[in-house]
């Protein structure tokens, strides 16, 4: 593939001079902005990121901030997920939905206030569907990007490594929740959270300023943990089953099929744009859904594109994320696969770059 030639339109982070410091070797466009995606190697990265402790800058996750009195209605608007019992202080995964039930965005919700929420998005342009159904309902809520900038701590000595930052109350944040720290005289909100199953924390890093002040902070008090710059690395969120926006899944698939009816409360969600298609999707249910599939043979090539999954000449799915795992020691992939097809053991051929494979379907992820 050939390089991607930077301008001002493709966004720098207020963290990237200290991601560039760091050695980073690739990076993807992801909300118009750089997300790294290697430093030493995806494997080592991997390995890394599992032994260790990583700060990721992951300022893509760019928030979209409602605030006013109809906030939590037009939130409600967004999605099939019941947030009426949501309190302050919680975060929530939420799909969020057009009028067909069409996925748009798999974000994180963060309630600061009863008026005032923040939308962690994944890569869409959100911003213009929530302020376009705000304009034509009329709401009484203001709708912008505040300059906020979150740097992910991830891996399995990440509490340490905050506590040491931010105060050993940390440790006591509960999964999907967050509290307020304060770091050189600024409150940030922090938040038990992360795209990874190592665990870990997401600071949302309000104004650039003091951007990278925190990131020499991390760099310096973690020293003895081996701490690195890191990213999201693409085996290790394969063998989570953590799903990639526009990859994995797009508007054409409903929550339902992208295995995400857990978070679908369609039945009590009121006033969901998308809860009446979506409570025929519910009561019929889904024709196809994501599962996970090993993949026999050596290394894959890159999965940049859908491969073609098949039943004998029948084309029952795609896989859409694959990656050889050295732990599994196989290649471990994320697919649609038709309801005909989708049992655990079933048996398919997938058609890839270097000629066809053959794959299983798993009974679940491998984390």
């Amino acid at each position: 593939m050939a390089l991607i030639s930077p301008s001002r339109r493709l966004r720098r982070t207020p963290f990237s001079d200290g991601v560039e410091a760091a050695g980073v070797k690739a990076y993807t466009v992801y909300n118009r902005m750089l997300l790294a995606t290697v430093f030493e190697s995806v494997e080592a990265d991997y390995r890394h990121l599992k032994e260790h402790v990583q700060v990721w800058d992951v300022s893509v996750e760019r928030q979209v901030e409602l605030r006013g009195p109809d906030a939590a209605r037009l939130m409600q608007m967004l999605t099939p997920r019941d947030l009426r019992g949501m309190l302050p202080g919680r975060c929530f995964y939420i799909p969020i939905v057009d009028e067909t039930g069409g996925m748009l965005n798999d974000p994180v919700a963060v309630k600061l206030a009863e008026d005032r929420w923040w939308i962690s998005i994944a890569d869409s342009d959100l911003l213009l569907w929530v302020k376009g159904i705000s304009n034509g309902y009329r709401l009484d809520v203001l709708i912008d990007e505040p300059d906020v900038s979150p740097l992910a701590i991830q891996g399995p000595k990440a509490d340490e490594l905050a506590a040491r930052i931010f105060g050993d109350s940390i440790r006591d944040i509960k999964f999907f929740r967050f509290g307020l720290f304060e770091f050189d005289g600024r409150e940030m909100v922090v938040a038990r959270s992360g795209y990874s199953k190592q665990g870990g924390f997401e600071v949302y890093v309000e104004g650039a300023d003091i951007a990278m002040p925190l990131w020499d902070a991390l760099f310096k008090a973690g020293e003895d943990l081996n701490v690195r710059a890191g990213c999201p690395n693409g085996i290790e969120r394969i063998e989570g089953g953590l799903l990639s926006y526009g990859n994995d899944m797009t508007d054409d698939n409903t929550p339902h099929e992208c295995g995400l009816g857990r978070f679908c409360d369609t039945q009590t969600a009121i006033g969901c744009i998308g809860r009446d298609a979506l409570l025929r999707v519910a009561k019929e249910g889904p024709v196809q859904q994501i599962r996970a599939i090993a993949v026999e043979g050596d290394q894959l090539p890159l999965c940049d594109r859908a491969w073609g999954l098949y039943a004998g000449d029948t084309r029952v799915g795609q896989l859409t994320s694959a990656a050889w795992s050295p732990d599994h020691q196989t290649n471990v992939a994320i697919g649609m696969v038709r309801m005909t097809h989708w049992d655990t053991g079933t048996k398919l051929r997938v058609e890839t770059p270097d000629g066809a494979r053959e794959a299983t379907v798993q009974a679940g992820f491998w984390h």
